[in-house]
Formats: C-alpha cells, sequence, structure tokens
C-alpha cells in the first residue's frame, strides 16, 4: 500500500483477500474462510435468518400447539407430512435453522476479531503523515503569509483543538472521529451478544401460560400450565416456587366496545412466605426473583351448576369460553361423563350482550356484561374419555353421540335451567371472568439488556459520528512569505465536512490575521 493510499484509508476492514496462489494446498480454504468471515456474509446470513423464521410465524409449531400441528398435517396430507418432514412446524430447533444461526456467530465473531485488532491499532498509531499533493484531496486550500512556519503551525494546532494531532517538522497530520468504528464494533459485537442471549433463553429458558377463572389460582410448577415452552436444557428445579391467586378481573370499554383498561386483582406468595396484593396490569408484569407474571388475555367462565338424574351435583364449576371476535362472542365446551344415567357433551356459545338476528341467531353487541346469555345444543352418547386418547377442553367429538332435543338450541340466562331427557339438569348460575397468565424465566435477560444498549448506542454513534483527516503543510518560498497548504478527507457526508474544513481555514487565518 502507497504512502497516499495509508493516509486516506478512513476504514479498519481488512484489506481484500488475494486468490489462492497455484500449488497452495490452504489457499481456497483461507479464502473461504475469508469469504465467510466478511462483513457482506454476515448481513447475507443475518438476512438468511430472518427469512428463514418466517414459517414459525405463520405454521404452528409442535413444542406450543402440537394439536394444530397434527391437525393440520391431517388436514393437508402428503404436502403436510413433507412440511413436517423438513421441519417447518419445528423452526427453531430445526438443523437447517441451527446452521445459518451457527454460521452467523461464526461470521459475526470471525469477522469481528481481525477488525477490532485493527481498530486497537489504528487507536494507538500515529496520524498518518501528510500525502504529497494536497491538492487531490477532496477539499483543500492555501495561501501565504508573513508568518515563520512555527507560528503557523501553532494557529493550526490551536484550530483543531479536540483532534488528535501529529507534527513531523513542517506538517500537521490531525484526524477525528474514531468513535465512528468503535460504534460500528460495538454494534456488532452487541449482535453477537444478542444471538447469544437468544442461545441462553433457547437453552435455559422457561415459558408457560395458564387459565385461571375467579376464585382460582396456580403455582409455579409444570403441573398446573396449560401449555409450556421450556428451553432444551431447563431443569424444573429452577423453577421459581410462588403461588398466585386471582381474586377479580376488571376489564372497562369504551361506548363503540374498544377496551380501555384490563386489570387483574391478585394475590401473590413466596414459598412459605405472607400473601401480599397486586394489580396486575397489561406491560406491568409481576417480578419474583427473576421469574415475571404477565396478564396476556381474558374471558368469560359462565358458572354451571350439573345435576344427576337423582339431584345429586355432579358439577358445580365455572366453564372458561374463549372469545372469537372483539365483542366476546365465546365457545366453550361442556363434558359431563360422571352421570349414573347417559353420559352428556354440549356445545355452547356465550355472548356477554346478546342480540338475535332475523334469522335467530345470537350475536354480542358489546364485549361487557350487559345482557349475558349461554346459548347450548346438547349431545347424549359415548364422550370417548374412556378410551385413553388425549382430548381437548375445548373440543366435542359427536361421532359416538346423538343430539339432545333434536339438536335444538336452548338459550339460558343467570339462574335458568335446562332439564334434559331422563331427569337430569343444567343451571346456568351466573358469570365469571377468567384471565391467562404467562411466567417467564429468562436468564440472558442481563445479557439482552446490555445488547440493546450496545445496538442502540453502537448505531448512533457509526450513524452521526464522522471520520475525517486534516493536512497543514508551511513552508518558506523563494520570495520569503511562508506557503501554506491545508487538504482534508471525510469518509461521511462530504458537503457537511465542506463546511467544517471552511471553518477551520477561516480559523486559521483569522489566528494568522490576528
Amino acid at each position: 500500500m502507497t504512502e497516499v493510499d495509508e493516509a486516506t484509508r478512513l476504514t479498519t476492514q481488512p484489506a481484500p483477500v488475494q486468490q489462492p496462489r497455484r500449488g497452495d494446498p490452504f489457499g481456497p480454504l483461507r479464502l473461504g474462510w475469508r469469504q465467510l468471515t466478511s462483513m457482506r456474509t454476515a448481513l447475507l446470513l443475518l438476512f438468511l435468518l430472518a427469512l428463514a423464521a418466517v414459517p414459525g410465524g405463520f405454521l404452528p409449531q409442535s413444542k406450543i400447539n402440537p394439536i394444530r400441528v397434527s391437525e393440520y398435517v391431517r388436514d393437508h396430507g402428503a404436502l403436510g407430512r413433507l412440511m413436517q418432514r423438513v421441519g417447518l412446524f419445528d423452526v427453531f430447533t430445526s438443523v437447517w435453522f441451527s446452521a445459518i444461526y451457527l454460521l452467523l456467530f461464526v461470521s459475526l465473531v470471525g469477522c469481528l476479531v481481525p477488525r477490532t485488532r485493527l481498530h486497537l491499532r489504528a487507536l494507538r498509531s500515529r496520524p498518518p503523515k501528510v500525502p504529497k499533493t494536497l491538492k487531490r484531496l477532496p477539499v483543500s486550500d492555501g495561501w501565504t503569509t508573513e508568518r515563520p512556519v512555527d507560528a503557523v503551525l501553532d494557529d493550526a494546532r490551536g484550530a483543531l483543538r479536540g483532534w488528535r494531532v501529529e507534527r513531523r517538522g513542517s506538517e500537521l497530520s490531525a484526524e477525528k472521529g474514531y468513535l465512528r468504528e468503535t460504534g460500528n464494533l460495538v454494534f456488532h459485537v452487541s449482535l453477537v451478544l444478542l444471538l447469544i442471549g437468544v442461545a441462553l433463553n433457547a437453552f435455559y429458558g422457561f415459558k408457560g401460560t395458564v387459565l385461571v377463572t375467579e376464585g382460582k389460582g396456580f403455582s409455579n410448577t409444570l403441573a398446573f400450565y396449560d401449555n409450556v415452552q421450556p428451553g432444551r436444557r431447563f431443569n424444573p428445579a429452577s423453577l421459581v416456587p410462588f403461588t398466585v391467586g386471582l381474586k377479580s378481573f376488571h376489564a372497562t370499554y369504551a361506548d363503540d366496545g374498544k377496551a380501555l383498561t384490563f386489570d387483574a386483582d391478585i394475590d401473590w406468595s413466596r414459598a412459605g412466605g405472607a400473601t401480599k396484593p397486586y394489580d396486575l396490569q397489561v406491560n406491568h408484569p409481576l417480578v419474583i426473583n427473576g421469574a415475571k407474571t404477565y396478564l396476556i388475555g381474558h374471558g368469560y367462565a359462565p358458572h354451571i351448576v350439573f345435576r344427576d338424574v337423582d339431584g345429586t351435583i355432579i358439577d358445580d364449576s365455572p366453564v372458561p369460553c374463549l372469545p372469537q371476535d372483539a365483542q366476546f362472542l365465546s365457545t366453550c365446551v361442556i363434558k359431563e361423563a360422571s352421570t349414573k344415567g347417559k353420559q352428556f357433551g354440549f356445545r355452547g356459545v356465550f355472548t356477554p350482550t346478546t342480540v338475535t338476528d332475523a334469522s335467530r341467531r345470537v350475536g354480542s353487541s358489546f364485549p361487557g356484561l350487559r345482557l349475558p346469555a349461554l346459548t347450548l345444543v346438547g349431545f347424549t352418547g359415548d364422550l370417548g374419555v374412556d378410551g385413553g386418547t388425549p382430548q381437548s377442553v375445548y373440543s366435542l367429538d359427536t361421532t359416538s353421540m346423538k343430539a339432545v332435543d333434536g339438536g335444538q338450541a336452548h338459550a339460558l340466562r343467570p339462574g335458568q335451567t335446562w332439564k334434559l331427557p331422563g331427569g337430569g339438569s343444567l343451571t346456568y348460575v351466573d358469570t365469571r371472568q377468567w384471565a391467562t397468565f404467562q411466567v417467564t424465566q429468562d436468564p440472558s435477560r442481563r445479557v439482552m439488556l446490555i445488547a440493546a444498549i450496545g445496538i442502540v448506542g453502537g448505531l448512533l454513534l457509526s450513524l452521526f459520528v464522522r471520520r475525517r483527516r486534516v493536512w497543514v503543510r508551511a513552508g518558506d518560498s523563494q520570495d520569503g512569505p511562508t506557503t501554506v497548504e491545508v487538504g482534508g478527507l471525510s469518509r461521511t457526508d462530504p458537503e457537511r465536512f465542506a463546511s467544517e474544513f471552511a471553518d477551520l481555514v477561516s480559523s486559521m487565518r483569522g489566528e494568522q490575521r490576528a
């Protein structure tokens, strides 16, 4: 590299690798390594990683909802089986996603190590020597003065206050803006930390969701969760011991049905500790020894009392209904297999503010409890609960059942009872609410916080700090006056640097005239 090239080079990017020499057995390996550890390859792999994560956002995943995966494969036949074989239902643990992830990690580390080394060397090195021809630089200027060389250079050094300045004889070399490259490196190092944090969470993190009706609660143990997403090396013994009870849930809505507030009034306690109240709100989780409990959903649970043929109460509990639209029209399933007579199953629609259209179809016009109703269609026969095959509590298989009352729907208001064939009855007592809680334990939260701060800080430095250099040469001319030459170079924003350069030259010349 020539002296001019070295002076005008404003980057610590490693020089391009040369093609391997003929007969060099390790040349192709070095070339491949340099290609893998280039910033261009790292950006390409980052794009591929984002692209590879897309299927995990719209396809059901086995760890989250295996029932939906089974239904998807069954409904799509050969295509579904092919998608399952290539890992589209286990995207984030698939071989191809892991390969992209590891290649990106290796590429970033291999790219950052030499750049960091070169940047540290540049920080310790002296500013480069003055190029022979300053007029060839993007901005330059020159003039003559009666002041001696030393005075001219002293004035120039004063104008360059805040710059790193080096004098070599009758020449000054000044540079500024190394924080730009520092920010660039901090950004990419933070990106590596982010990848490490994601890996830590994938191996040791935990996420569990549970639906709780008013008056009930749960403990932070695997048995209580409806759905769990543990890390591949998660140890259940690391779960923070605590319990949470839902006393009541409150939601407010505007006149147009738009949700305004959600509050879960809960009690919580550590193992063996005193019970404490807490107002759990959206984006205001309960934090206990690093474990966070979030409020992520809510709905209605009609309180049902089911009586057997002899009047014995065999079920007295709220039944959670799942919202289907913004007005909280919700669906639910009731299964009663413990009767002395026939087994019963019911498909229900709950409407908090009930309206009926011309075809006598029920709906809800408001999400709040203004006119609640539970509309049920009953079935009797074999529920299939004794066959050993797991069933969802939110679905009803009526293959071995027949409709009650010819499939006629029965609309119940709070306090009303449906007398069933054979002597049993079902009573809709009142309406309670349920809330869905999500408990997360993330061992990478500190790493992720540091990475986020580094990414933002590094990005700001790399965007707003400008790397530039200025050179000054002063020498005695044959006629006596001192000839001054000034040149400058900026890596980015040349228009702004031209204005800064003009101010520097004006300052130098103004100080000299003074």
